[in-house]
């Protein structure tokens, strides 16, 4: 009985824990923040905006400058 009264406080804790760390967020940044993966990949940021119709802020990867060299680490 006490174990059950532990994992049912335990999951009310989590539960709340969460709300509280998400309650200023709003639909908007969160929806950006599910597209942040695609971001750093234009063609697949453009892939993903065609199936979703949600605009992806995607960056382009920094070109190697003269003289520089990009490593892949």
């Amino acid at each position: 009985m006490g174990e059950i009264l532990l994992n049912l406080l335990f999951v009310a804790g989590l539960w709340l824990a969460v709300e509280y760390c998400l309650k200023r967020e709003t639909a908007q940044s969160l929806d950006d923040a599910s597209l942040i993966p695609f971001a750093d990949d234009p063609e697949v940021a453009r892939r993903v905006e065609l199936a979703t119709g949600k605009v992806v802020k995607a960056v382009t990867p920094e070109e190697a400058r003269p003289g520089y060299v990009n490593l892949d680490m």
